[in-house]
């Protein structure tokens, strides 16, 4: 009768005494290559914003650069003298306006032409994505002359052509009322060329087997587009809006170059707020408007992460 043996346990053969372990030759040659990167990072990025940080809680003012030793902490004096500003509060309300307002439509109208493009036109179709891209890479300077040929209040082009049809059109720049949708139009019209792109990525990383389906069931363009289409581009969607929510919390070309903040702080940002308050030497009180600006887009970004993401 064969027996059966147990298998024979492996012998370890442990490692010599004295032998040093340490970071092996290809450890050793990583960190010497990322060394140049964390002495940049830490010298002009982590530095600097701890610095600013710790600025926001003293007093320093421009005079204070050739005795820094004498600033006085404030604590969060900086702050509730940010939040109790008049200019301050004007800012940050004509800045939810701006995103409010300006990301929807600007998703809306790119998410349009990514549909336009990816089903309607098939010719020359590079064409008219290099055309509506084109804006996005464009100096603001030149988009500041065609929107003020534009929006000019004599012999404007918008004026001119509602003066065709009986309507005396305004000062859209001067105006109250006009100056801020007068931004908004001219960020959504230089913006949602790099929406679209994204946008029309997405369309065409869709199987079409998707809205054969869907055809299939008996569903509509419409239905299809609303049920199928559009929970499958929610990834697209949550980076598109994050991205353009991000870019347009911190808008201050459009109203540096166009408005200079006016009429009377109509389209004052927050950003501009902060660089003019920097220009008067106020740093501890512009940085902490910088560093209140940073937490709203914090908790922005994390609210959209959590409505958008995929469940």
């Amino acid at each position: 009768m064969a027996t059966i043996t147990e298998p024979r346990a492996v012998r370890r053969t442990p490692p010599p005494e004295g032998r040093r372990r340490g970071p092996s030759r290809e450890t050793l040659a990583a960190w010497i290559l990322v060394l140049p990167f964390v002495v940049l990072f830490l010298a002009f990025t982590a530095g600097p914003v701890l610095g600013s940080l710790g600025m926001s809680f003293t007093d320093i003012k421009q005079r204070d650069l050739r005795t820094p030793f004498s600033v006085e902490s404030v604590g969060f004096g900086n702050y509730l003298k940010a939040l109790q500003d008049e200019t301050f509060r004007k800012a940050a309300f004509n800045t939810a306006y701006f995103v409010v307002i300006g990301v929807p439509l600007t998703l809306v109208v790119a998410l349009g032409a990514a549909v336009l493009l990816d089903r309607g036109v098939k010719r020359f179709q590079a064409l008219f994505k290099v055309g509506y891209y084109l804006p996005v890479v464009t100096s603001i300077v030149a988009i500041a002359v065609i929107w003020r040929f534009v929006l000019a209040p004599d012999a404007g082009l918008l004026n001119t052509v509602l003066g065709w049809f009986g309507i005396d059109g305004p000062n859209w720049l001067a105006s109250k009322t006009w100056a801020m949708p007068s931004l908004i139009a001219m960020a959504v019209w230089r913006n949602f060329g790099s929406a679209m792109i994204i946008f029309l990525a997405g369309l065409q990383g869709i199987p079409q087997s998707v809205e054969e389906a869907g055809q299939l069931d008996g569903a509509g363009s419409w239905q299809r587009f609303r049920y199928l289409i559009v929970p499958l581009l929610r990834p697209t969607i949550l980076f598109t809006s994050v991205t353009t929510g991000i870019g347009y919390l911190q808008f201050f070309e459009e109203p540096f170059v166009m408005t200079q903040g006016g009429p009377l702080n109509s389209t004052v940002s927050v950003s501009m707020y902060t660089y003019q308050q920097f220009g008067f030497g106020n740093y501890g009180l512009a940085t902490s408007m910088a560093y209140l600006l940073f937490v709203v887009i914090a908790v922005i970004t994390f609210i959209q992460f959590r409505l958008l993401r995929e469940k």
